[in-house]
């Protein structure tokens, strides 16, 4: 099993947003969990990629359900 991980430059740089709106995110509980370890914030692509899915709509009133179908 390979757990990847990615730090708020790599997640910053992959949504094309600043670090600091990452920051602000994290500060009002917006985005995908994180892990702190000793100062450093680390992101797993795995919790990455479930809030990207998530995040998914049809249109502005329609979330995508699993599999991309509405």
């Amino acid at each position: 099993m390979s757990i990847k991980h990615l730090n708020q430059r790599d997640l910053a740089d992959r949504w094309d947003v600043s670090e600091g709106s990452l920051e602000r995110w994290r500060s009002v509980g917006i985005g995908p969990v994180y892990l702190k370890l000793q100062g450093h914030v680390l992101y797993r692509l795995e919790d990455i990629e479930a809030y990207e899915a998530a995040s998914l709509h049809q249109s502005p009133s329609e979330r995508v359900t699993e599999g991309g179908a509405a």
